[in-house]
């Protein structure tokens, strides 16, 4: 195991699936850990996209045709978002240099609304990914999860989401390179 694999996660981290992941939820997933302490984990896939849109989801909403992405199996009855730039609602909580978890979510639209924060700069998620209290730092040892802490809050926010593992990995450089590059079924090639 290398010693970036071996790095504790903690919120702003992300986590990088495995080329071999199997989970239909995490495959070539990308989760940004939002919360890790002893009573467990809550992380938001950043690259999986739904077939929802946010005026789908709430009424009278003043952003429409809004992408709503799935942040994981759990609790996909739930809306968070993220956002970057400037803090823009109180009890928003900074995970990475100007990247932002949570806040009031009147305050978030209002700013998107009135062009104060630009649309390309949010995502929002329907659901979360959960781990009880040390699942996450198991799956880590069983390498199911590789741990980037230089997070790039550009790349969240311009990268396509079938895109953003593998542009993840390559900036990693060394070894993680060539996972970039790792073919989906290996029987394939």
């Amino acid at each position: 195991m290398s010693e970036k694999m071996k790095i504790e996660p903690k919120a702003g981290s992300l986590l990088i699936s495995e080329p071999f992941l199997q989970d239909e939820n995490f495959v070539r997933s990308v989760v940004l850990v939002c919360e890790h302490n002893e009573n467990g984990s809550f992380g938001l896939v950043l690259n999986k996209l739904s077939i929802l849109k946010l005026d789908e989801l709430i009424d009278n909403i003043l952003i429409p045709d809004f992408e709503v992405y799935v942040g994981g199996p759990v609790e996909q009855n739930t809306l968070h978002f993220i956002y970057y730039g400037k803090k823009l609602s109180e009890t928003s909580i900074e995970l990475a240099n100007g990247l932002w978890w949570g806040g009031n979510f009147e305050d978030i639209v209002e700013n998107i609304s009135l062009g104060v924060l630009e649309k390309e700069s949010v995502r929002f998620f329907i659901g979360y990914s959960g781990w009880a209290a040390d699942q996450l730092n198991n799956e880590i040892q069983e390498n199911t999860w590789i741990i980037c802490d230089e997070v790039n809050s550009k790349n969240i926010f311009s990268s396509s989401p079938d895109e953003l593992w593998k542009i993840i990995l390559k900036n990693m450089g060394g070894e993680y390179q060539i996972l970039a590059n790792y073919p989906i079924d290996p029987r394939l090639n």
